[in-house]
């Protein structure tokens, strides 16, 4: 790149946006006119990526989340010339460092579906796919979350407060989306999508909803001010917000028009490009054209293309639904039948009274189709897509695409074989595994590039970046003390700069020396944050009565949000605070372990927070965690597991080996076994510490602000709530096991070497695990498209 010209953009930038010169600007002022010089130069190059795949089949991935984080960063790796914007900016006397702190997170997803989603995006540009993301453009992300006396507080996350020079607004290409009760503008915003070592500039295009009509003048005129803003604001509140509150019924109605909103807005784009190529020909459409229903939050496409194809471009039904089957497939993310989504049908009827007549046709015919196939009247009844009052939005999904997949192996033989187990009698060829990956851009390169850069060294090459098997052959220095030793080094390193920021954003000293055990991740019960809180408070008892009991010096991590409604989930992020509180306080434990719950965790913490974990915990029920990708994150970057055998890390430990990772707990077999009849209360008695762990939750050691929600949690795990059984998520029949594991992590973690072992077999064997490895499988089992390099 021309480094003259780059300078000579930066200050020009600043001029014209802030009046100001270099000297006078805000780090976030620099950060702005930085991005803003580097998207001048790849504009060429995202047109002629977008005029290249025109020419040929496309894909386009359908998601409510796109949890994307900070782009500068990722952007100057994947174009190759970080360091040289690194040097131009020491040349004007600016820290790279500090402009990167000053970007927002575009924290416009919840958890790993978002991150995924946002992985694949960057993997499909990496390897030259026609791949196309919608979904929307939130004004506020998630939430950012801060702590008062333990508990967790939400507040607006305004990640667009500075402006958004990664994206561009589309005015020509706005589309009218319109419901029962009126009609909204969609207008996109393009962001580019850059790969790693290519030209190819993919597109990431989320909608904003915006009135037809900004200003009533004569309502505003009539000093009816409120009223004269009104549809303004009704409007934009349906991509203010992502996952708005929906425990009453206008929260309920508003989430409905977020997914109408955003898949009616890219279909009609979808639509508008094969006209404009391939003329009214809709029979051909899924030749062109596959789109992916990243879970079930877009599954209302079904029955919008369908209405598009019948009412407005005037097909028979059979032949769209034949259109729609064959261009649809359907990624299901998990078995939790709370996320598995159902909408009464009298919302649908009131919002989108169509959309509603053609779902009914499609549970209609579908029923039908099973009595002509001698189904008996109670399996029909239970595969229905309406069903007393409710529109079964997985069932729909199933029906309505060509291929639904899983997204690891356990996951989808849990899929095909336990909770769809019907589904895939009736359509054994439409289930596929694709195990989930991430992009070693973001996770490796950009984030541990110390490690990055020996990895290079030891293979001779970078080739990995873009291969990740290539990996395996680092196995040859399993034995080689010089590289065991500078893997420590790195680790030693890595820990040390997060134990700095810790300090900086917590104010929570800790020592890098200590073993750094990490859980990060959406809170959620069965993801068994509280176990690992049990497991902590066991090991403080044991301290408290043997200070000098022989243990490695811990850290324990802890990084989640809690979605606003979920009380219980809340409540266990309080109870792991006070347990920070009462540990971190005691002197006469001697700081042989820590408790750091960090705040806001997010996509740009999480960058620090991987590369320097000694241990990753996912300890997640058996058979409920779909596949996980922090446990692919924690393993690229040198991370044994601790784990249960659930989800993808079934897959890490027959890649890396299970003498290199630390398993326990139930497997999904024996929780099949034992649901019917398992009693919590057997272990509670009788499980030594256990008892003693549990009651803290109501014997006073811990205080819930009075509230009553540690109470709530006690009940819970004992005598179980109206909706479910005691110890639903079968922590205290584990945490014996647990415990055990945790000593054996403890012996393992003194023999250093043995342990860089461990850490290098780890690193050797998520070749499998790349995000790039998962997008070329749907681009060839699922969408049959191929890489189109400009």
């Amino acid at each position: 790149m021309n480094t003259k010209e780059l300078k000579i953009a930066i200050e020009r930038i600043i001029k014209i946006d802030y009046g100001k010169s270099l000297a006078k600007a805000k780090n976030y002022e620099k950060y702005n006119a930085l991005s803003k010089a580097i998207m001048e130069t790849i504009i060429v190059n995202w047109e002629e990526t977008e005029s290249a795949y025109d020419k040929g089949k496309q894909a386009y991935y359908l998601s409510a989340e796109f949890l994307m984080g900070r782009a500068l960063g990722n952007n100057l790796m994947n174009l190759g010339i970080y360091d040289e914007v690194e040097e131009v900016l020491k040349e004007l006397g600016i820290d790279i460092n500090e402009i990167e702190e000053a970007e927002e997170d575009a924290g416009l997803g919840n958890g790993g579906l978002g991150r995924l989603a946002a992985c694949f995006m960057e993997s499909a540009a990496t390897k030259n796919l026609p791949l196309t993301g919608y979904g929307i453009r939130y004004s506020y992300g998630l939430f950012k979350q801060s702590f008062i006396d333990g508990f967790q507080v939400e507040e607006e996350d305004d990640w667009l407060k500075y402006g958004d020079p990664w994206s561009i607004r589309r005015e020509e290409d706005t589309v009218i989306v319109e419901f029962a009760d009126g009609k909204v503008k969609a207008v996109p915003y393009d962001t580019p999508i850059i790969g790693y070592s290519t030209k190819n500039i993919n597109k990431l295009r989320l909608f904003k909803a915006e009135p037809l009509v900004d200003f009533d003048f004569k309502l505003f005129n009539s000093q009816k001010y409120d009223e004269a803003v009104k549809e303004k604001n009704r409007a934009e509140d349906i991509s203010r917000v992502l996952y708005p509150n929906d425990s009453t019924e206008e929260g309920k109605i508003l989430r409905l028009k977020q997914q109408y909103f955003f898949v009616s807005a890219g279909l009609n784009d979808i639509l508008k490009k094969f006209k404009k190529v391939h003329g009214n020909n809709f029979k051909e459409f899924a030749k062109y054209n596959a789109i992916q229903l990243n879970d079930t939050h877009p599954v209302v496409a079904i029955p919008e293309l369908m209405r598009i194809l019948t009412d407005e471009e005037g097909l028979l039904w059979e032949d769209a639904w034949n259109v729609v089957v064959n261009t649809f497939s359907y990624t299901n993310h998990t078995i939790l039948k709370e996320a598995l989504e159902e909408w009464n049908v009298e919302l649908y009827e009131r919002l989108l009274p169509r959309i509603y007549e053609i779902i009914k046709d499609i549970d209609k015919i579908f029923n039908e189709e099973l009595m002509e196939k001698k189904y008996s009247k109670e399996k029909i009844h239970s595969m229905r897509i309406i069903n007393e009052d409710k529109i079964r939005m997985a069932y729909l999904a199933i029906h309505g695409t060509h291929v639904t997949n899983g997204v690891a192996k356990l996951h989808t033989d849990i899929l095909k074989y336990q909770e769809l187990k019907d589904w895939h009698e009736l359509y054994p060829n439409r289930f596929q595994n694709k195990t989930n990956g991430i992009t070693p851009r973001r996770w490796l390169l950009l984030t541990n590039r110390e490690l990055s850069k020996l990895i290079t060294e030891l293979l001779g090459n970078s080739n990995w970046i873009t291969n990740l098997h290539e990996l395996k052959k680092l196995e040859q220095y399993i034995e080689d003390p010089s590289v065991l030793d500078k893997l420590l080094e790195i680790k030693k390193a890595n820990k040390e700069r997060l134990a700095k920021y810790i300090k900086e954003q917590e104010g929570i000293s800790i020592n890098p020396d200590s073993l750094f055990d990490i859980q990060i991740k959406r809170l959620h019960e069965y993801k068994r944050q509280l176990l690992n809180a049990f497991g902590i408070l066991d090991l403080y008892f044991k301290l408290k009565e043997n200070p000098n009991m022989d243990i490695v010096p811990r850290t324990f991590i802890f990084g989640a949000k809690a979605a606003p409604g979920y009380v219980r989930a809340k409540a266990i992020i309080k109870f792991i605070n006070e347990i920070a509180k009462l540990v971190n306080n005691d002197s006469e434990i001697k700081d042989k372990i820590k408790v750091v719950f960090v705040e806001n965790y997010r996509v740009s913490y999480a960058e620090k927070l991987f590369p320097a974990a000694d241990i990753s915990e996912q300890i997640s029920t058996a058979g409920k965690e779909a596949s996980g990708t922090g446990n692919m994150k924690f393993m690229l970057n040198g991370t044994p597991t601790i784990g249960t055998y659930d989800g993808a890390n079934v897959e890490i430990v027959q890649e890396a080996g299970e003498e290199n990772n630390f398993i326990f707990g139930a497997r999904v077999e024996e929780i099949e076994k034992i649901k019917d009849t398992y009693n919590p209360k057997e272990y509670y008695e009788t499980v030594p510490g256990l008892k003693r762990v549990v009651d803290t939750l109501i014997d006073g050691t811990f205080d819930d602000g009075g509230n009553g929600s540690f109470k709530e949690l006690h009940t819970s795990l004992l005598e179980g709530a109206s909706w479910h059984k005691a110890d639903n998520y079968f922590i205290l029949r584990d945490f014996k096991d647990y415990i055990e594991a945790q000593y054996r992590v403890d012996k393992a973690y003194r023999d250093r070497r043995g342990w860089a072992k461990k850490a290098l077999m780890n690193i050797s064997n998520a070749g499998k695990f790349s995000s790039d490895r998962t997008i070329e499988e749907y681009a060839k089992e699922i969408w049959n498209i191929a890489p189109k390099k400009i």
